[in-house]
């Protein structure tokens, strides 16, 4: 165990997040995402949900501050409707470690998974929540 690291980061994922550098994204994905279908490299972390997860990883990670958007999520596709808390989660998390990040970006759902075709690794969490997918992008 390490002193002052939250117990909710695997040896891996840890590893992941140190290997990754400037530009490099990850993707905290929900328990429903295509990770492996998509990208070679996938870190379980199940029963996890995404907003204690950010709470353990954004006080370890700078988020990029030189593009307009360090945190990308997946718009709701026609017809469905995103549920307002779920950001609302991710935000107070992020505001904790990293106050003054702009606004979380909404992408097409295949956008997305393009995206998440290209990230450094893909998180897959236990999170339950529609649309619930966020990309960090590491500065």
């Amino acid at each position: 165990m390490l002193k002052g690291i939250s117990p909710l980061l695997s040896p891996e994922l840890l590893a992941t997040l140190h290997r990754m550098g400037h530009g490099d994204e990850i993707v905290l994905a929900d328990a429903h995402f295509p990770g492996e279908s998509i990208n070679s490299r996938v870190i379980r972390a199940d029963g996890l949900a995404i907003a204690p997860l950010l709470d353990a990883i954004l006080p370890l990670v700078e988020l990029d501050a030189y593009v307009p958007d360090p945190l990308v999520m997946m718009a709701a596709v026609e017809g469905d409707a995103l549920d307002p808390e779920v950001e609302k989660r991710y935000r107070k998390a992020i505001a904790r470690h990293v106050p003054g990040t702009p606004a979380i970006t909404r992408i097409d759902r295949f956008a997305f998974y393009d995206r998440a075709k290209q990230a450094f690794a893909i998180v897959m969490t236990g999170e339950l929540a529609k649309y619930g997918n966020l990309i960090l992008k590491k500065g």
